[in-house]
């Protein structure tokens, strides 16, 4: 592999390795970690056939252009609105859970260090440090996220090895199978594979190298899905289900991160697993913080039509970028698991339902031209993904719900109105 390739491959791990991953074991704890494999999967398979989708579409669109611009040009300015409210609820959300996530944490190291500050002033610490890196552009988070990655892979690695001899084939089989449309498990573990957003801005990067994004794509999500099931074995296998600690409790705690590492750190009572998972733990935090503040601020960028250049523009976009979600956590600390539940309900309609519905559109009723690359999959195939969609947002709970009301009557009065303009015409 090239060097380009390697560093876009670390870009989609990136994205799709963070906090999702952190928090899998015990989203998915009540699942048990045979229910969970099955899970984990299936999202994988859906995912990835949904990211090929909507690399198809955006490459029928100029460079630069991002989601917003993707479903104004084939769902029409309905199309674009969902996509507007959807798209920075997602984004948001995720970035609320990991400025939550990685504020914990390093309050947490920082306590341990003998340091005492607030959790609401090392969120902001968090934030402002990292924040840094993606205002100096692509490049900066490329060349950062490479290292903070190879750490990242060497700890999980390390954790895997010493942590796999004390897992009890107990704490493996415990959990229920009926627990998998479980709202909590649904969106989390969706979430974990949520790295759709990332494919603009790497398009950019690779010059519409369509063979070199295919294969970034790929293995940068093939690499998630090995590293997600040997993490749910290792967690699940050591920490039970209830208990103190156990994995049941910390889905209602307001500090999941820093209480896996806890945990981990009481029934092990092991000093080098202890650093090792909380050097862990921070990187994924940093490393999804990055990509995904990369994502937020392309898409702002695009939808806003402000270039990120000079200080006056990189400063108003990654003002919008950041505000908004240190505020909410300083006002809800717990924003941690609430915001990555919040994030699956919009990656089931982002993620799975707008990319073969831009698809259909775009090679049925849009003139499009493709462009090297055509997702091999037929009508009937992007049928099912588009239920497959809905189904999840009816079981993920009362949110899920609405959105796919609120959705429905949105493209129906949006038909309505195109319908009567053509015939006005």
């Amino acid at each position: 592999m090239n060097s380009k390739l390697i560093g876009g491959v670390l870009l989609v791990v990136g994205t799709t390795i963070g906090a999702g991953m952190l928090a899998l074991p015990v989203a998915t704890a009540q699942l048990g970690f045979w229910g969970s494999l099955v899970l984990l999967i299936s999202c994988w398979g859906i995912m990835t056939a949904c990211a090929f989708l909507f690399l198809e579409v955006n490459l029928w669109l100029p460079p630069n252009s991002n989601l917003v611009s993707m479903a104004g040009a084939t769902l029409g300015k309905t199309g674009q609105g969902i996509t507007w409210v959807v798209y920075l609820v997602l984004l948001y959300s995720i970035l609320c859970a990991y400025i939550a996530g990685g504020g914990d944490l390093f309050h947490y190291i920082l306590t341990t260090g003998g340091i005492k500050i607030s959790q609401s002033l090392a969120s902001i610490l968090f934030t402002v440090l990292f924040g840094m890196v993606v205002y100096c552009g692509i490049r900066s988070v490329d060349y950062v996220n490479r290292g903070l990655m190879l750490g990242k892979m060497g700890a999980l690695f390390l954790l895997i090895c010493l942590i796999f001899p004390f897992i009890s084939s107990t704490n493996l089989s415990n959990g229920e199978f009926k627990h998998i449309i479980a709202p909590s498990s649904l969106t989390v573990t969706a979430v974990s594979f949520g790295c759709l957003m990332i494919i603009p801005s790497l398009r950019t990067y690779f010059d519409a190298d369509v063979k070199t994004l295919r294969k970034a794509i790929l293995i940068g999500t093939l690499i998630p899905l090995i590293c997600y099931i040997a993490w749910d074995m290792v967690i699940m296998g050591v920490i039970p289900l209830d208990g103190n600690p156990g994995l049941r409790p910390m889905l209602h705690s307001t500090s999941t991160s820093s209480d896996l590492v806890a945990a981990l750190t009481a029934i092990l009572k092991k000093n080098n697993i202890t650093i090792i998972a909380k050097f862990f733990t921070s990187i994924c935090m940093a490393t999804s913080f990055l990509s995904v503040s990369l994502s937020l601020s392309d898409f702002l960028s695009d939808g806003f039509k402000v270039k990120k250049q000079g200080l006056k523009g990189n400063t108003l976009v990654l003002g919008v970028t950041f505000v908004p979600p240190i505020a909410l956590v300083l006002f809800y600390p717990n924003a941690f698991l609430l915001g990555l539940q919040f994030a699956g309900i919009s990656v089931f309609i982002l993620m799975i339902l707008l990319p073969p519905l831009m698809a259909w559109v775009g090679r049925h009723r849009r003139d499009f031209s493709y462009v090297n690359y055509k997702m091999p999959v037929n009508e009937l195939i992007l049928a099912c993904l588009v239920a497959f969609a809905a189904l999840m947002l009816l079981i993920s709970g009362i949110w899920g719900v609405a959105a796919l009301i609120l959705i429905s009557i949105a493209f129906f009065i949006g038909y309505l109105v195109e319908k009567t303009a053509k015939n006005t015409v």
